[in-house]
């Protein structure tokens, strides 16, 4: 195995010794059956990963030197013995055994081709792979390219250093090596920003915005240098004193990673994040088109909004904020260094991302930075992970651990929120900095110590209790957490029953003294359910107590201390009232004799509901209450600590003014109408025979009777006002439900929802959409908004050329989707305006049978006069316009088919006759009508033929289509013109003549050449459509789905929405998915396996959706697609997964949104150059079409990222499951498919600690290469993070800090996404920009879904239809107007 090559004799033992190390008995490690290459690099033992890139070098150049291959994984084998001598990895003895197998294989399978051995073989192949690909290269090659180049130079260095002792490499290697390394620093793998790549430098490294912010975060001249202390060594005399340096940074972010100890990968990625969070903001602010410095506002901006809650933290705690800017200091450059400070801490926080106030002690121990010489020794990758992060996460791990599955009580465990609210009180400022691990915050209980922990950390002593909060399980929370609806509620009973019970009976009784006498007994019944809460409020929270502040006990206490003096007071001063009081008011009444004054009652009442008067008039004042809430003066805080407990959410939420007028009156309105329907439908029918029942004698009793010595019957009256009064506390639902239906409805009315339900209503509004669609859709200056209130034609115009990519980009998706057919696109798709055409060209679903009517009606008409006959054809729009589309279109198609200029001069002589008879009104004296069937049937038969592709013998088929356009002008001629001889005459053709050769021989020299310009075909297919499609359009589509999709969209355009900004100015946003072991794609075993039934998953997606799979067949058996039977089985998989939960579907889905965007800006871009072409026809120079896609591509990175959290990527890219490895390949050829899709997973080494293997856990972020996967960035985490909390939620965390952008859209891995749909996105972000009247803008914005699995069964039908329906009125009617 070339071991005499690679082996160093001055360097220890030979290499052969090592190998024979290997070859001890183990068992050979099962591998799946697929490619070798990708087995070598991707099924690598954790513990071995910087193996992995030197196996895909070899896989690389395998094809092309198998026996550097060969070399290189000689190589992989050395380094992977020198790692782990003694094979203790989990996996290394079973990979090294199946390395060591191949090695023999190969080394004598494959012999040296550039020379005679191994050694100079290794070093020819370096030099070449050095000239050929870096060479020149960075003026060529893209930074990926690059990165990749330099990247395969730097493993087959190490290879050449393997083989070849230092002292034989030749210099010319040396050189080489030395300029990669100088290089390879500046070439790395990125994700959007090629900040620190060489190669030809991507479009949106060119743009303003990004340069500016590049620069401003580069601004580290006024910054003190951190310094690199030497190690303290004992010296000689002689020996030099080491002096201290300073280490240079390149950017703010490296230099805070030098000051606090951040990891690279951390840095990397929050470098970019920063800098596309200011170039979007700052765009917004510019109406320049070039700049090169960040507006300080857009720093400020962006301050703000990160700083947002930290501000709110300190002024809640009273402490001052540490965000200070000392006179005379760089602004900019400080807010930047808090703004990159705190990304950073966020993007190294891992699970104490969720817990946000514990920045806030952070911030305020970090010194702020002055311009002093900063003495302190740069600190190492994982310092702050280490001191700051795994501590707190260990706190949390080990209250998991306490919760024993779910099993313990929760009493005995703190989750997120109870260790989150630590940092609500002062005494979160014990922690100091750096964090004192001493402090309570640390301590463990004494009858848990989790298992091989050591006992170092913190100190140990009594478990730190709950926060505020213990949740107590019991019935009573159903009264407590709703007490103000049951007292409303209870209250509201008593009072009705006093009033119908009294004699009168109608609502007017209350004026009676006696009645409103006994009404005020509501109070004492108030006090009672007060009384009654205070003491619920006490139980419920006894339990955390130990660690409540003693104010909140006190308010606790006063509360019930209050609440029972009411409950004596009330009931005492009521007694006051009663002339004989009897029952309970006897002893209520002896208490108060002195007491007698009949109007203390009612002073009593009064000072009882000073709290409620107060509450209610702030209430409706919501900015008073507002200011109150967030208030830190004495006065109002103590006030405030009576009125409720003092948390730091939940402060300040209030609307405004309006928005409060609106919620009280569809709450009014409710309970008016639910308390009349209780009064005159519940109650009063029921007081009459109550009252008979009570009187009634009831003397013998039956055995099985209930309770029959009851005074007043009172048995039978529990029976009957039993159920009423259930009723009653029930069926303010069911008027909630009637009240958000009304409301609702008519807010969608007002909205426009609604208008266009069907295909129907959409032909009859169609010419109304692109207007629509301009308004709302198309970004707008204040110019062109009042030039567009003048809907002329050109405007018109102007607006369907627009719609037309739009629309046509739409229905392409459809048809790619398999929703509808090759005829159905074709039917659907609105041409491109042209100026060859003076109708504006509507779709040909909109034409269909217009022209065959229109040849009906002329053929039939009796009269003479030219108007009439018009009159009709004008009265339906789109039959005039069909007409005159065919007879300028068909003109254009012979005219540029004919070769020859006396032909062509007979065409303009036919039309000129034409357009003068018209213009003279003297069409139907000079032409016969009776001749336009067969000529129409001559035309389908000229236009069948010119679509034709698949002829044999050109000359054949051209002379079939001289034959037919000859008979074609013969019936003009001779048919329908009268005095058609009159044209030959002009062109100097006698009639005489038209019977020899001379007129045989004319209309033979046509453009074949012709049909292959794709535009004139256009028109040929469109003419065909229009004179032969004669069913009616209501039934295209006829796939129900794309109806839906279809009358939606043309509906959404006439809602209200924001206008849409220009893609450079609107919000940047992201996607993430999380994404666990579900279903990817579905294998071909996976499709034809059949269930017990014997019913297979393709052959019952067949039947269920039996159009769609037969769009699916003409689309892959179409010649023109040149599908090979692997392909036809591929696009198959996808057909079948596409139709399920797959992840598969929701990325295709999702990546809508990148199409979308490309299109904006095409449409931006072009500007009224859309009226000569498509999006997918645009003709340019090669150069400017290569520029203009990568400046789409740029914006469209720039404002877009999608990223799916696939938790075990790691695991199923090394797992040896069948089923895991089939969704690990389907995920790589998703990022290979979708360059710009980007994939996080949460992987799992083992790694070498103090001579001991230990787990160590790390996010990752990937993209997809040219075969395999490549890695972006690896943040170490401080453990795993899915252990604590949910799966789900961790999921989501680890990867939200690859996010982009300043919104973010959560969507699972079974939803979908639509590219009309995705066309709206930058309408729906704008929804953040704008105030809905109130304080705030809004920070979630929720979209309606659509379930697509209704057509499944009739029960997934009824919940497709509940979700379109009553769930969307019902948020319809939360936003508005119960905001």
């Amino acid at each position: 195995m070339a071991s005499s090559s690679g082996s160093k004799m001055d360097s220890g033992p030979a290499r052969s010794l090592s190998r024979r190390m290997t070859r001890a008995q183990s068992v050979m490690v099962d591998l799946p059956n697929e490619d070798s290459s990708t087995v070598d690099s991707e099924l690598v033992p954790s513990s071995l990963a910087a193996i992995a890139p030197i196996l895909r070098v070899a896989n690389e150049v395998e094809k092309e030197n198998p026996r550097v291959a060969y070399l290189c994984r000689f190589h992989a084998f050395e380094k992977t013995h020198k790692m782990d001598p003694h094979s203790s990895g989990r996996g290394v003895r079973q990979f090294k055994t199946y390395l060591l197998h191949r090695l023999e294989k190969e080394e004598e399978e494959t012999r040296p081709q550039l020379a005679r051995n191994d050694p100079k073989e290794i070093q020819l192949y370096y030099q070449q792979f050095y000239e050929k690909h870096i060479q020149e290269a960075e003026y060529t090659k893209r930074p990926e390219e690059m990165a990749k180049i330099y990247q395969m130079a730097s493993v087959l260095y190490d290879v050449v250093t393997t083989v070849v002792p230092s002292e034989n490499i030749d210099k010319q290697t040396k050189t080489y090596a030395k300029e990669v390394e100088r290089r390879q620093a500046q070439s790395q793998h990125y994700n959007i920003l090629p900040l620190f790549a060489t190669g030809v430098k991507p479009a949106i490294m060119e743009l303003p915005e990004i340069k500016a912010a590049l620069q401003a975060i580069r601004s580290v001249e006024n910054l003190p240098m951190p310094r690199i202390h030497p190690e303290t060594h004992v010296q000689d005399e002689t020996s030099e004193r080491p002096v201290e340096r300073v280490r240079s940074v390149t950017d703010i972010l490296e230099w805070l990673s030098s000051v606090f100890g951040f990891q690279k990968g951390n840095v990397a990625n929050q470098r970019e994040h920063l800098i596309l969070l200011l170039a979007n903001i700052d765009i917004r602010h510019r109406h320049l088109e070039d700049y090169t410095e960040l507006d300080m506002a857009t720093v400020v901006e962006l301050s703000d909004k990160i700083f947002k809650n930290y501000r709110s933290w300190c002024h809640y705690l009273r402490c001052k904020q540490n965000i200070k800017v000392p006179q005379g200091a760089d602004k900019q450059q400080l807010l930047l260094i808090y703004i990159a400070l705190y990304l950073l801490i966020w993007g190294e926080a891992s699970n104490i991302r969720f817990m946000p106030e514990f920045y806030g002690i952070l911030f305020s121990n970090v010194h702020p930075v002055s311009g002093d010489p900063y003495q302190t020794a740069v600190r190492d990758d994982e310092a702050f992970l280490r001191g700051v992060i795994t501590p707190i996460y260990q706190v949390l791990r080990k209250e998991v651990r306490r919760n024993k599955g779910g099993k313990a009580s929760h009493a005995r465990w703190r989750n997120y929120d109870d260790l989150n609210e630590y940092f609500w009180s002062e005494k979160c400022f014990r922690l100091a900095w750096p964090l004192d691990q001493k402090a309570d915050f640390f301590v463990r209980s004494d009858d848990f110590q989790p298992p091989n922990e050591r006992a170092n950390h913190g100190t140990t002593g009594k478990q730190k209790p709950k926060t505020n909060f213990v949740e107590v399980r019991t019935f009573w929370h159903l009264y407590r957490s709703f007490d103000r609806m049951w007292i409303f509620f209870i209250l509201a009973l008593q009072a009705m029953i006093i009033i119908a019970w009294s004699p009168d009976g109608t609502i007017l009784a209350i004026f009676d003294e006696d009645v409103f006498r006994d009404v005020l007994s509501i109070f004492i019944t108030y006090a009672f359910l007060n009384f009654i809460r205070a003491t619920l409020d006490i139980i419920l929270s006894l339990n955390a107590w130990r660690s409540m502040r003693f104010s909140q006990i006190l308010r606790y206490i006063l509360k019930f201390v209050v609440a029972a003096a009411w409950a004596v007071v009330l009931p005492i001063g009521y007694s006051s009232l009663i002339q004989n009081p009897t029952g309970v008011l006897r002893i209520f009444h002896s208490w108060g004799q002195d007491w007698r004054s009949a109007s203390f009652y009612y002073y009593a009442v009064a000072i009882f509901m000073i709290p409620n008067v107060l509450a209610a008039i702030l209430f409706c004042v919501p900015y008073i209450r507002r200011t109150m809430e967030r208030s830190s003066l004495l006065p109002i805080t103590i006030l405030m600590w009576w009125a409720q407990p003092k948390l730091y959410v939940g402060r300040g939420m209030h609307e405004d003014m309006f928005s409060l007028l609106k919620y009280t009156q569809f709450w009014i309105m409710l309970l008016i109408s639910k308390l009349a329907f209780s009064y005159y439908v519940e109650i009063m029918p029921l007081v009459g025979p109550t009252k008979a029942i009570m009187q009634m004698r009831v003397y013998n009793y039956e055995w099985h009777e209930f309770f029959p010595r009851l005074k007043d019957n009172l048995g039978v009256i529990v029976a009957i006002w039993a159920p009423i009064v259930l009723v009653y506390f029930m069926d303010a639902q069911i008027w909630y439900a009637i009240f958000s239906t009304l409301f609702g409805g008519i807010y969608g009315a007002f909205s426009h929802l609604g208008e266009i339900r069907t295909l129907g209503m959409l032909r009859s509004r169609f010419d109304a959409v692109p207007s629509a669609f301009s308004q709302y859709l198309l970004p707008s200056s204040k110019s062109e908004g009042s030039k567009r209130r003048d809907q002329d034609e050109s405007m018109e115009r102007r607006n369907i050329a627009y719609f037309s990519q739009v629309w046509n980009e739409f229905i392409r998706t459809m048809r790619m989707e398999d929703l509808i057919s090759n005829r159905d696109r074709d039917l659907l798709l609105v041409p491109y305006s042209s100026s060859d055409v003076t109708v504006i060209q509507w779709p040909p679903f909109l034409l269909a049978s217009k022209i065959p009517i229109a040849l009906d009606m002329a053929k039939d008409f009796k009269g003479k006069d030219d108007d009439e006959l018009f009159r009709k054809i004008r009265s339906d729009p789109y039959m005039h316009s069909a007409v005159i589309e065919c007879y300028e279109t068909l003109r254009d198609i012979i005219y540029g088919l004919l070769e020859d200029e006396i032909d062509r001069m007979v065409v303009r002589e036919i039309y000129y006759e034409v357009d003068i008879c018209l213009q003279q009104r003297r069409f139907l004296t000079e032409f016969r009508m009776s001749g336009l069937p067969i000529l129409s049937q001559r035309l389908e038969r000229f236009l069948s033929l010119l679509q034709q592709t698949d002829y044999d013998d050109e000359e054949i088929y051209k002379s079939l289509i001289i034959n037919v356009l000859q008979d074609i002008m013969e019936i003009i001629i001779e048919d329908v013109m009268m005095n058609g001889h009159e044209i030959y005459e002009r062109t100097n053709i006698h009639l005489r003549d038209s019977q020899s050769n001379k007129r045989e021989q004319r209309f033979e020299k046509i453009n074949i050449r012709l049909m292959l310009n794709k535009s004139w075909i256009e028109k040929v297919v469109r003419l065909h459509l229009l004179l032969t499609v004669k069913e009616s359009a209501i039934n295209v589509p006829s796939n129900l789905e794309a109806r839906r999709r279809i009358t939606f969209f043309a509906n959404s355009l006439f809602m209200n929405m924001p206008s849409a900004p220009k893609v450079r100015k609107m919000l940047s946003f992201s996607v993430l998915t999380p994404y666990y072991k579900e279903d990817v794609m579905y294998s071909t075993e996976e499709l034809n396996r059949e269930n017990e039934d014997g019913i297979s998953t393709l052959f019952y997606l067949q039947k269920i959706y039996p159009d769609e799979w037969t769009n699916f067949l003409d689309r892959i058996n179409d010649e023109k697609n040149e599908y090979s039977d692997k392909d036809k089985l591929e696009q198959e998989r996808m057909w079948v997964s596409f139709r399920g939960q797959t992840l598969a579907r929701t990325v295709r889905g999702m990546m809508y949104y990148r199409q979308a965007l490309e299109l904006q800006y095409f449409l931006e871009f072009a500007g009224d150059s859309v009226f000569y072409g498509g999006y997918r026809t645009m003709e340019l120079p090669e150069e400017e079409q290569r520029a203009f896609s990568d400046r789409a591509q740029a914006l469209a990175d720039l404002k877009f990222t999608y990223v799916v959290s696939c938790q075990v990527y790691g695991a199923q890219k090394k797992s040896t499951d069948n089923r895991d490895r089939s969704c690990y390949t389907n995920i790589l050829n998703l990022m290979l498919t979708y360059p710009s899709l980007r994939v996080a997973y949460i992987d799992e080494r083992e790694e070498t600690v103090n001579d001991k293997p230990q787990k160590c856990y790390y996010s990752v972020l990937v993209k997809g290469g040219d075969k395999l996967d490549e890695e972006i960035y690896r943040i170490k985490l401080p453990g795993p993070p899915t252990e604590i909390g949910e799966g789900k939620p961790e999921n989501q965390n680890h990867a939200i800090i690859f996010t982009r952008g300043e919104a973010l859209q959560t969507i699972d891995m079974n939803q979908d996404n639509y590219f009309e749909e995705a066309f709206k996105m930058r309408n729906v972000l704008e929804e953040f920009q704008k105030r809905r009247g109130g304080p705030r803008r809004p920070t979630i914005l929720g979209l309606r879904e659509h379930i697509f699995t209704g057509s499944v069964s009739s029960l997934a039908w009824f919940m497709s239809n509940q979700e379109t329906s009553f769930v969307t009125i019902g948020q319809r009617v939360l936003a508005n107007p119960l905001r």
